[in-house]
């Protein structure tokens, strides 16, 4: 998975019905979801983790934020801590930084979703790019990713 291009494929491969969304650049999922016509608690943020010396993809709304205690408990990891840019960019090739689709399983990830994000019809992401926002329901982006659902969200006082 290396472009939008190569996201929209690969869905319409699956047989998913998805729309996608061009908007001015947006740089936090936040911003994503205000104007992409969908709430925050429907727009998927994805974090990238490390845990004990590996790499989690760990996808929550993006008006909340990720517990990482929480995280650490769930993966009975010693030590957790956020990935920086540089550690994780080149996992995701083709990928603007930051822009990462939740798909773990596309990119050799193991990956875990906030259960909150399955109580909406629809899950919206970023595909690959600052400037495009897919949205396809929830009851194929679940038999597509096969997410692990925990809850590992918590609120924010600043969804960024």
């Amino acid at each position: 998975m290396k472009t939008p291009a190569d996201i929209h494929q690969w869905l319409k491969e699956q047989n998913v019905a998805f729309k996608s969304r061009d908007h001015s650049p947006r740089f936090t999922a936040q911003e994503i979801a205000q104007v992409s016509a969908v709430t925050g608690y429907e727009m998927a943020k994805v974090i990238l983790a490390k845990a004990d010396g590996r790499f989690i993809m760990a996808v929550v709304p993006a008006a909340m934020r990720l517990s990482v205690p929480r995280l650490a408990d769930i993966l009975h990891a010693r030590e957790v801590r956020l990935a920086s840019e540089e550690e994780f960019a080149p996992l995701f090739p083709g990928c603007a930084l930051g822009a990462m689709p939740p798909f773990g399983s596309l990119y050799g990830l193991e990956m875990v979703v906030d259960r909150s994000l399955s109580r909406h019809p629809e899950i919206a992401f970023n595909a690959c790019t600052h400037t495009e926002t897919v949205t396809l329901s929830w009851a194929d982006y679940e038999r597509l990713a096969r997410p692990v659902l925990v809850e590992i969200a918590e609120p924010s006082s600043h969804a960024a």
